[in-house]
């Protein structure tokens, strides 16, 4: 047995994480067991006024993934999804690498934009962008119509490939910063050493990335590339301020949206508890394969 000195030693870090983690587990331990309640009543805007719910068991699942409205939405959320995030992962990777070999008065400077960027609120950035495409004074009809194109007064959120695209722009633009912020740290990590081994080797600048730069920087990418599903597949101020805007509400309905107006406009509480509990478990799925990839990497290290 251990002397009671390094038994000490053993369980201070439990004791150091363990408050965190209790306080941690209340926060999020709470609304998620109270999710979980809510999606197996029949909980409306009766029970919002003191009527006790009725329980239905699995009855809101069987009705919203045998109806017709669920699907076509998640479609369309994995779609936008994984467009914005492959979008936002090759443009913030793009960055990075001409940060890296940028001076470092443009480095700066391109870092201050970037930040200024990612640090709008994003109520302040819908503002600006439903601004910049305003049917009637939107710089960009404006800038189209100066260029003999037929824009006067074209309406950017009525079409649903138009209000996607609009939405795309967006999200990508409030995305990238983090990703060239990330990706550019972790390249400054790479040592210097072996990538000059590799060039006095004979090795060509697309050969250092593939086979020196890469494999360094995979873990991080790796990470970014999750976090990015998630936060994507999460959307939601900009489509409910763009739809706000003039956008076709049941068109543009992504999970977000849809479970908001589930709950809050059609009051339909237990309704949208079971489609939020579908969309924890499509994030699920849908980060699974990066979870895989980054116990790999951890047992290969």
């Amino acid at each position: 047995m251990p002397p009671p000195a390094v038994r000490r030693r053993s369980l201070l870090p439990l004791g150091l994480v363990l408050p965190a983690s209790l306080a941690l587990g209340l926060a999020l331990g709470y609304p998620l067991v109270r999710q979980v309640v809510l999606s197996l009543q029949e909980f409306g805007l009766a029970q919002q006024f003191g009527q006790p719910p009725t329980w239905i068991g699995l009855g809101n699942y069987r009705e919203l993934l045998g109806g017709d409205d669920l699907w076509p939405v998640v479609r369309r959320t994995v779609v936008f999804c994984f467009a914005n995030a492959a979008l936002t992962f090759g443009i913030g990777v793009g960055l990075a690498l001409l940060m890296a070999r940028m001076s470092r008065v443009v480095r700066v400077a391109t870092q201050v934009g970037l930040l200024l960027a990612w640090a709008m609120p994003v109520v302040a950035a819908m503002t600006v962008f439903q601004f910049l495409f305003d049917r009637d004074y939107g710089v960009v009809n404006a800038a189209l119509t100066g260029l003999g194109l037929d824009y006067d007064g074209h309406n950017w959120l009525i079409e649903p490939w138009s209000f996607f695209m609009v939405a795309t722009i967006v999200v990508v633009w409030m995305s990238v910063p983090f990703v060239a912020f990330t990706v550019h740290a972790s390249l400054t990590q790479v040592p210097e050493d072996v990538v000059e081994a590799a060039e006095i080797d004979g090795a060509g600048a697309w050969q250092r990335f593939v086979h020196v730069v890469l494999p360094s920087i995979r873990p991080v990418l790796v990470v970014v590339a999750m976090l990015q599903v998630i936060w994507d597949l999460r959307v939601f101020t900009q489509i409910y301020s763009l739809q706000r805007a003039g956008g076709t509400t049941d068109e543009t309905h992504l999970l977000g949206t849809y479970i908001h107006a589930l709950g809050i406009k059609g009051g339909d509480f237990g309704m949208a508890s079971a489609a939020a509990m579908f969309m924890l478990a499509l994030t699920v799925v849908l980060t699974a394969p990066y979870i895989v990839m980054m116990i790999k990497q951890e047992r290969e290290h």
